[in-house]
């Protein structure tokens, strides 16, 4: 909530990503985005604190996503963010031990892509609010299917790190999907997918 606070009329700040669901030490490493109410309070409280829109990131690694993004949204989130890593490790063969101090991290990039959609589908059907969709982008085609999936936006992190001008190739690649289907805006595909399931 401090750090709310204090983006409060900060130039050049037009918004709050919330990641809950990265691990709160004092509760023995629970995170915020795998309880409900856990989500919702922390949700309330940023709201509470700022003026700025609260974009709240949820966590993949739960058994219902739509559960935790009703609850952000009840708690007055004015978007949601799908979703952050997935929960992996790796070992080291020949040191018999895992290669991350931490022993576990996030999996990002196209490996979570399917994840990441299914989640976008199933929380399109019950929240109101805008949805960014994000996980595995890595082209046109990619967030096309986000945005048909039920997302309103989308966000690419990894291609990024291998590919700096990506967000314009895939914003190229979507306006040139959408001239060539007769698409006269963007807005006329989202969701688009949930309707013919």
């Amino acid at each position: 909530m401090a750090v709310a606070n204090k983006l409060e009329g900060v130039t050049g700040i037009s918004g709050i990503e919330l990641n809950i669901s990265c691990p709160n030490v004092s509760s023995g490493g629970m995170e915020f985005g795998v309880d409900p109410q856990l989500a919702a309070r922390v949700t309330l409280e940023v709201k509470a604190a700022t003026t700025l829109p609260v974009i709240v990131k949820l966590s993949p690694n739960v058994a219902d996503i739509k559960e935790i993004a009703l609850a952000v949204e009840g708690a007055g989130a004015d978007a949601i963010s799908l979703i952050n890593t997935l929960k992996g490790m790796a070992i080291d063969i020949n040191k018999s031990k895992p290669c991350l101090g931490n022993i576990v991290g996030g999996l990002s990039g196209p490996a979570i892509k399917p994840v990441a959609l299914y989640m976008v589908f199933e929380a399109a059907k019950v929240v109101r609010i805008p949805l960014i969709g994000c996980g595995g982008i890595a082209c046109a085609e990619d967030a096309l299917e986000f945005i048909m999936a039920g997302a309103t936006a989308v966000q690419i992190g990894t291609a990024c790190l291998t590919t700096p001008d990506i967000c314009l190739t895939i914003l190229n690649g979507i306006e040139l999907f959408l001239r060539e289907k007769g698409i006269g805006s963007i807005t006329d595909i989202v969701g688009a997918a949930r309707y013919k399931s």
